[in-house]
């Protein structure tokens, strides 16, 4: 069984990418868990605190939040009544952050789907700080859907590489099977000036064509040292549906996630984009 996280803030973009999931995932008996972590809205509200104790307001929230959450899953049963899918839904007071690492052990989630921007993000960075935090800290693979993104089958994946990590099985399976029923074509891509390999570099590549067997697989060479600059325009050279990295030390995805301003580098997606992780952080 699948499991999948969903956080929400009652957003119009956690919304879409709740839908995206229950899209993509339609074929897969899955598990979803929708959480809704409400500890910033309960000292957010300070109209509220000035007239009730700490108390009284985290019960309003709360009550508000259980409320919002059923109304959310008769929402989504309505739109895509699968018989496959089971949905689970979490109110909690925590931030963000910590109750998505928490669900995440308990639960063995598999991956997490969340909007690009939550309601708070009105910035014209790509991935608003909640998203970002996901991206970064928690230990599992990242399903970002960016604002009013329309389904589609993702029947074209970029996945940039160096092939210096080793990949963990885990989570090349994970993106086997979740394209391989829209039998989609990945386009490794390798961005250097040079096209030869070390010998890790070819075991780890021997390793993807092993892992991603049930998909069309092409390896291509981008001959150049601009890595962000070459990614950007591949995707808008090609009909690419969804851009896939690896997050680890030193890799592409993490020079991007640590810059203090995404856009600068030109990475303004408007696809889904999924990271994989691949390290611990503190």
């Amino acid at each position: 069984m699948r499991k999948i996280l969903v956080p929400t803030d009652f957003s119009e973009n956690a919304m879409n990418a709740l839908k995206y999931a229950t899209e993509l995932f339609k074929y897969e008996v899955s598990e979803f868990y929708i959480m809704h972590a409400y500890k910033d809205d309960i000292y957010s509200d300070e109209a509220l605190l000035s007239r009730k104790t700490l108390d009284e307001v985290t019960a309003i929230i709360s009550k508000s939040s259980k409320e919002q959450l059923k109304n959310i899953k008769k929402t989504i049963v309505g739109i895509s009544p699968n018989p496959r899918h089971v949905f689970n839904m979490i109110p909690a007071n925590n931030m963000l952050l910590d109750e998505a690492d928490k669900i995440v052990d308990k639960q063995n989630i598999d991956i997490i789907v969340m909007g690009t921007k939550g309601k708070a993000d009105e910035s014209k960075l790509t991935f608003g700080s909640n998203t970002l935090q996901v991206l970064k800290h928690v230990q599992c693979p990242v399903l970002a859907i960016p604002k009013n993104y329309k389904y589609t089958q993702p029947k074209h994946i970029l996945f940039p590489t160096n092939y210096m990590i080793p990949y963990k099985r885990r989570e090349l399976k994970l993106l086997c099977e979740m394209i391989s029923p829209y039998r989609a074509i990945v386009d490794m891509l390798y961005i250097s000036k040079s096209s030869k390999l070390s010998r890790r570099q070819q075991d780890n590549k021997d390793f993807i064509k092993e892992e991603l067997c049930k998909n069309t697989t092409n390896f291509k060479i981008e001959n150049s040292k601009h890595i962000i600059n070459s990614i950007y325009k591949y995707i808008k050279k090609h009909p690419i549906d969804m851009l896939v990295m690896v997050n680890t030390k030193h890799s592409f995805l993490e020079n991007i996630l640590f810059q203090s301003t995404i856009d600068e580098l030109s990475l303004n997606l408007d696809i889904p984009f999924l990271a994989l992780q691949n390290m611990k952080r503190s």
